[in-house]
Parts: C-alpha cells; structure tokens; sequence
C-alpha cells in the first residue's frame, strides 16, 4: 500500500517552479529523480527535495491535467512550514515568475515591486511605445 499522497496545483511551468522554489531558499534537484517514500518504496518526479528523514517531496507532471502536483508521504514532512504554507508560498511565488515571463515575452518591463505588509507582492509593469 502507498503511502505517497499527491496534492493537486495549479502549476504549469516548470521553470517558474525551480524559480520559485529557489527563492524561497529551498535545496531542489532537477529530474526526473526518485522521490523516496514509505519501506523504500519510490515515484519519478521532475523536481526532487531531498528531506534529511530519507523521505523526499518532489513535483511530478500529472499527464491527465499538465499540471505538476507534489508528491510526498506526508506522515514524514520535514519541512520549516506546514503543507498548505510551503505550497502557498512556493504558489506566490511560482505566479510572480510566470507574471514577469508572460510581461516580459509581451514586452513589458518590471517598473516597481512591492511587497505588502500582508505579503501580498505588488508589481508595476510598463512598456514603452514608439
């Protein structure tokens, strides 16, 4: 029996998911790597986070949705935040990354960012015209 879990995001794009998760400071290896589980057992994802515990947490391509979901036995987290605070952080961030790509590739240009109080990220976007 698995005792991996898998949490749905709605992360698309893996190069704003190892940005994002570089930000925050978090150790991560590029895949596809083994994401080590329960009596040994193993998932393929590609992004691996190996914990000290020898139960890692990685981010795997769900072929159905296109999304990468985390996978992890949640019984050995060993992580400074809680599930839902490290996926929310790792979310923010991961949507700041896309935003700047997405403004960027339209020829926008990062003119101020902010972050709030709150932790809300304000961002101010302009492009020039000829």
């Amino acid at each position: 029996m698995s005792h991996f879990s898998q949490i749905r995001t709605k992360i698309r794009d893996l190069a704003s998911l190892e940005a994002a998760l570089s930000d925050l400071g978090t150790e991560w290896k590029a895949g596809p790597c083994a994401v080590r589980g329960y009596q040994g057992q193993v998932q393929t994802a590609a992004v691996v986070i190996e914990q000290d515990n020898g139960y890692d947490v990685g981010f795997r391509l769900n072929p159905a949705t296109q999304e990468y979901e985390l996978v992890a036995d949640l019984q050995y987290w060993q992580q400074p935040l809680s599930v839902d605070g490290f996926l929310n952080q790792v979310s923010q961030r991961y949507a700041l990354h896309t935003v700047m790509a997405t403004t960027a590739q339209q020829g926008f240009q990062i003119a101020e960012q902010q972050t709030t109080e709150d932790g809300a990220i304000r961002l101010v976007v302009q492009r020039w015209g000829s």
